[in-house]
């Protein structure tokens, strides 16, 4: 028998008792965490030594490799991806030469540091080429399983699942996941989804590690355990970090890790170990609990109950979801116009404006959200307003700039309860484009996994595959830059938001006609609705500042040359401007089923000037 046969046969007959925290360790040692610690592995492998006799004298069955961090993006931030092999193959090769043949070694796999589809950027197959530069190497080094730990997205930990058994059929594998104060994911998932999705990954043992301490997760074990028979570790951190002096110090005591280890082994648990705060006193503790316990203390048979089915769920259609929604499906040509939310408390001025647009035939009024990173009223509130003072809708601008995944699902549905169905998805502009370059932007997803999260919520589920009840109906649409300079990166990800679920397109403003033929003829296949932008320029100034300042924009010079002749009149400028918009509009209406006019500086008269004569 195999020593990775052996293990699986072990999880039959004894609760497996694994090591607690690495990184603590190291940092208690006098590593400062802006170093890179699995790097050690290489620089100073004798405190990596230290760390596993530590553990393995407390009495740990188990020693996983210091690796959780070495993978492509995190060693980037060091300079050290060019590493990736060697850190890994050492890290296992270390443990494997402390461990001998008595104790088992596992591979440590943490997440990547970066979203995978469909919240993000990087595709599966990508991700699981990542995970695969880390398990060859800890392979290759001697390692008996692969544990992945402190994953938060179920999507993420599949694909480092499916990456073990691809190419080694026989590893074992432990998948854990993080969960919060209340049991749930850190993105929402309650215990029983989350360990019937899991549970189907093709791991051997799943269960979960990090951020709480052993009271919630036992809580979380007893739970899921009557809810599967498939092996379940349980690995917490040692209670809440208390900042003392500039350092995370954790309170929990090995006495009370001790008795914990007990209950979490009476409660059904396969293989209990320790995670952040941790120490080997802590594991001593734990040995000495599970061996007081009788070998048979476990022998009766667990109940399973069947877990129900997740009600079934009657998708809006989407001419039910908005009016405008409704219009561009039957058929009409349908006029957006876009208004700047105010940099006051006071939305007067734009409420009028909207109303005079509505009277004028406008179909809908479409609000930026902190367009250029700028700091204005928040774009849903004068949403909100103009719907309910004037009555024409709104498309609500919605960027991934200045919320987490949590704030973005917690606004959207904010959003929809307060009437808002219309949404245009936008990544958003960096913070440093803006007036406070000092703010951070966050950026968990970008607007192809916004897409996926509305379209989720669609579906009447949240971010984490949980039943919201009645499901939203958001009319959803993206934004697209014809004049992009890498147009096939730009059309590889339109096709990614469209797979996502997008509804329609709206383009950045449209200043060169055979540009936007070429992108119209490439895009023609997907059937999907053109509403395109058109920006009536007021001078050569407002010109040069649309080319050189406002990403995606670009002003040819053959309308330059126009502007520049009449420079020296802002009437003339103004008149110069709106000619070459209604040129633009006349040439591109057989390509498009509508047009977003913006009004510079809030002159909607410009909208006015630009419509008039055409029967839209």
């Amino acid at each position: 028998m195999n020593r990775k046969q052996k293990f699986l046969e072990l999880l039959e007959n004894k609760v497996i008792l694994f090591d607690g925290g690495m990184g603590t360790e190291i940092y208690k040692k006098g590593f400062f965490i802006n170093k890179c610690y699995d790097e050690l592995n290489l620089s100073n492998p004798s405190i990596i030594k230290k760390i596993h006799e530590e553990y393995i004298k407390a009495g740990a069955d188990v020693i996983e490799t210091n690796t959780f961090g070495a993978n492509r993006f995190k060693l980037q931030k060091f300079g050290f991806e060019d590493k990736i092999y060697d850190i890994n193959f050492k890290g296992a090769k270390i443990a494997r030469e402390i461990a001998g043949e008595e104790i088992f070694v596992a591979g440590s796999i943490g997440p990547l540091g970066i979203q995978i589809e469909p919240l993000g950027p990087i595709a599966r197959e990508e991700a699981r080429a990542f995970f695969q530069e880390q398990i060859i190497p800890l392979v290759d080094g001697g390692v008996d399983l692969i544990i992945f730990e402190t994953f938060v997205y179920p999507e993420e930990l599949l694909q480092g699942v499916k990456s073990v058994k691809t190419l080694f059929p026989d590893l074992p594998v432990i998948a854990q996941i993080t969960i919060d104060e209340d049991g749930t994911t850190l993105t929402g998932a309650e215990p029983a989804r989350l360990i019937r999705e899991i549970e189907t990954f093709g791991a051997d043992v799943v269960g979960v590690n990090c951020t709480v301490g052993p009271q919630v997760m036992l809580n979380w074990l007893e739970k899921v355990r009557k809810l599967t028979e498939i092996p379940i570790s349980i690995m917490p951190n040692a209670g809440k970090p208390k900042n003392i002096d500039g350092r995370n110090i954790y309170l929990a005591s090995p006495e009370y890790f001790g008795e914990y280890a007990k209950h979490f082994a009476q409660a059904g648990a396969n293989v209990i170990g320790g995670c952040c705060g941790t120490a080997p006193v802590h594991i001593k503790a734990m040995r000495t609990s599970l061996n007081s316990l009788l070998k048979d203390f476990r022998k009766s048979r667990i109940n399973i109950e069947k877990l129900d089915d997740l009600p079934n769920i009657e998708v809006i259609p989407v001419e039910k979801k908005s009016r405008l929604a409704k219009r561009i499906r039957d058929g009409h040509f349908v006029k957006f116009v876009e208004l700047l939310a105010p940099h006051g408390v006071s939305a007067e001025k734009e409420i009028e404006k909207a109303r005079e647009m509505y009277y004028y035939g406008i179909d809908v009024i479409n609000i930026p959200d902190g367009p250029r990173a700028s700091a204005r009223m928040s774009a849903l509130s004068l949403a909100v307003q103009i719907q309910k003072e004037v009555g024409i809708e709104t498309v609500l601008h919605y960027v991934c700039r200045d919320r987490n995944v949590i704030g973005i699902q917690s606004g959207l549905l904010g959003a929809y309860a307060l009437g808002i169905k219309n949404i245009l998805a936008i990544t958003g502009d960096p913070p440093k484009l803006g007036n406070y370059p000092d703010a951070t932007g966050v950026f968990d997803v970008d607007s192809i996994g916004l897409v996926n999260i509305l379209n989720r919520l669609n579906h009447g589920l949240d971010i984490a595959g949980n039943p919201i009840g009645k499901p939203t109906g958001f009319f959803i649409g993206v934004g697209v830059n014809p004049g992009a300079i890498n147009l096939d990166e730009e059309l590889k990800r339109l096709d990614w938001k469209i797979d996502a679920g997008a509804e329609y397109i709206v383009t950045q403003p449209v200043f060169e006609l055979k540009v936007f033929e070429n992108f119209i003829k490439k895009i023609e296949h997907y059937k999907v609705p053109v509403i395109a932008g058109l920006w009536p320029l007021t001078s050569i100034r407002n010109a040069e500042f649309m080319n050189n300042e406002v990403p995606g924009c670009n002003v040819p010079d053959e309308i330059m040359i126009r502007l520049r002749k009449v420079q020296d009149s802002k009437e003339k400028s103004l008149e110069e401007g709106i000619k070459i918009a209604r040129e633009t509009l006349s040439d591109m209406l057989d390509m498009i089923q509508g047009i977003q006019i913006a009004a510079p500086f809030g002159r909607i008269q410009s909208v006015i000037q630009v419509l008039d004569g055409f029967n839209l």
